[in-house]
């Protein structure tokens, strides 16, 4: 199983952010789970893909040209895609894993979990998508996800969809027993 982690290329201002992506990071490793990510050695990016890397796990980043020019682009992968910007970056990403997973992060990593969770809802795949809630980190999205859910902008079943986790067990028992919706507009 190959598993794309989203995540803040900071590390954030609590010290439970960094514990719990290297507590997922080794969950990976030791249980042969690969890790798909975006190439960095910074932040909760870097602290995930050492923490698999350090627990023998394999682990695939894929890196714009224009970061890997600012050297961002993490040295000991088992293997690095360079590619040509953030559209090809997320469209491999998706091409490698099998779910998909946002720890705690910023702007990207909402917008990498929103668009394969959209492409999931439109039928353009059939992966999982999960949260990985870290002492509640995405409660309030959730709150304004039900919001967009009462005021008839989401169904339910879409909201449903998203596996919500806060333990590497939660999210692979999670992932195993997903079932896609059917497509939104079937």
């Amino acid at each position: 199983m190959k598993i794309a982690v989203y995540c803040g290329s900071r590390s954030g201002n609590e010290p439970l952010y960094a514990e719990k992506a290297s507590e997922l990071g080794q969950f990976f490793g030791k249980n042969g789970i690969d890790l798909v990510f975006g190439g960095g050695h910074v932040g909760l990016m870097g602290i995930t893909a050492d923490a698999v890397l350090a627990s023998g796990g394999k682990v695939y980043g894929v890196i714009p040209e224009h970061l890997v020019n600012r050297e961002l682009a993490h040295p000991g992968l088992t293997e690095l895609f360079v590619v040509k910007d953030m559209h090809e970056r997320k469209a491999k990403m998706a091409e490698l894993a099998d779910g998909f997973v946002a720890l705690p992060g910023g702007i990207g990593t909402l917008e990498e979990i929103f668009e394969v969770w959209t492409w999931a809802q439109l039928g353009f795949h059939k992966k999982p998508c999960a949260l990985y809630n870290v002492d509640g980190f995405y409660n309030s999205l959730l709150d304004m996800i039900k919001s967009m859910v009462a005021s008839g902008f989401v169904k339910q079943r879409y909201l449903d969809m998203i596996v919500l986790a806060q333990t590497p067990e939660e999210l692979i028992d999670g992932f195993r027993s997903y079932l896609p919706p059917r497509e939104k507009w079937t």
